[in-house]
């Protein structure tokens, strides 16, 4: 008895989690060094520009944070044999050897 509709396509698939991690790495260090950026911002622009460098400054950690903390949420997709009459393709199966097994007695303890 075969259950198709629990079978996950693979072009679907979540990502690994060295990827996911490696992902969520990088935004987090983007962000930071956005940060960063804002921090030596301040330093350089004028007026009211150095209000907008140390909101950008001080919202950043938070908005790193959610970045690096969102997940792959995707729901894999089933595949759904309901109604499906085309014919799929299929191995050919090839030709059979036939042969016997043949037990070599050996003087081995």
């Amino acid at each position: 008895m075969s259950r198709s509709s629990d079978a996950t396509l693979i072009t679907s698939a979540r990502k690994g989690a060295s990827l996911d991690v490696e992902e969520r790495q990088r935004r987090y260090l983007i962000t930071m060094g956005l940060r960063t950026a804002c921090f030596i911002a301040f330093l350089f622009v004028p007026g009211w520009w150095k209000v907008a460098c140390l909101i950008g400054a001080a919202v950043l950690p938070a908005v790193g944070v959610l970045l690096a903390n969102n997940a792959d949420h995707h729901t894999p997709a089933t595949v759904d044999d309901a109604g499906d009459t085309s014919p799929r393709p299929a191995i050919a199966p090839g030709p059979v050897v036939r042969g016997t097994v043949e037990n070599e007695e050996t003087d081995h303890p």
